[in-house]
């Protein structure tokens, strides 16, 4: 079983690299807002619980998040066997100490998490592209530089958290997609991260 937490700015290429590592290793793609709309369009108890702090403009509490995590494994034990890739959480050190825990109770943890580091330029430059080509009303060089901000914030402390524990990767997210996956796979197939 090989989890993998996959992080960057926006517009970094969490997207387009998270497909790939899916497809190269088994994994199964968690993806938080994915997630949420699920159990909010589902009408489930979670999502009952989460759609009465996102209709209220208020983040989700970490314990509901990683809840929302447990029941995504708990309920797809195929799917999931071969590992997974968590895209959108944790965000904060203590998101990441509660899916580290939720993880232990399932004789698991996160084996690598690679970030996709992107200088911001770059970073602005392909997220209004984005918006041009998308029509994405918050891909506006306001909202971008709001969500950056928060992005910093928060991320951090985080790739300090995990460099700490010898499993952050950090991979130049600038240049070819395709060097961008042999960078991340040659990260992911060191012994230390299988």
């Amino acid at each position: 079983m090989k989890n993998i937490v996959i992080f960057g700015a926006p517009g970094s290429g969490k997207g387009t690299q998270s497909e790939r590592i899916i497809d190269q290793y088994g994994l199964y793609h968690i993806s938080t807002g994915e997630l949420l709309r699920e159990h909010i369009a589902r009408g489930t108890k979670l999502g009952v619980l989460a759609d009465s702090y996102i209709s209220k403009g208020l983040l989700i509490p970490d314990e509901v998040m990683v809840e929302v995590l447990a029941d995504t494994l708990d309920s797809h034990p195929e799917e999931t066997a071969a590992g997974v890739i968590f895209d959108g959480f944790p965000r904060t050190i203590p998101q990441a100490e509660a899916l580290a825990k939720m993880l232990e109770e399932r004789g698991t943890d996160i084996h690598a998490v690679v970030g996709l580091e992107v200088d911001e330029p770059e970073l602005i430059q392909r997220l209004l592209n984005r918006g041009v080509q998308t029509g994405r009303a918050d891909d506006n060089l306001e909202t971008i530089k709001k969500r950056l901000e928060v992005y910093h914030k928060q991320t951090a402390p985080l790739k300090e958290y995990y460099r700490g524990k010898g499993k952050y990767h950090a991979i130049n997210g600038q240049g070819n997609v395709d060097d961008i996956f042999l960078a991340i796979k040659g990260k992911l197939d060191t012994p230390a991260n299988n």
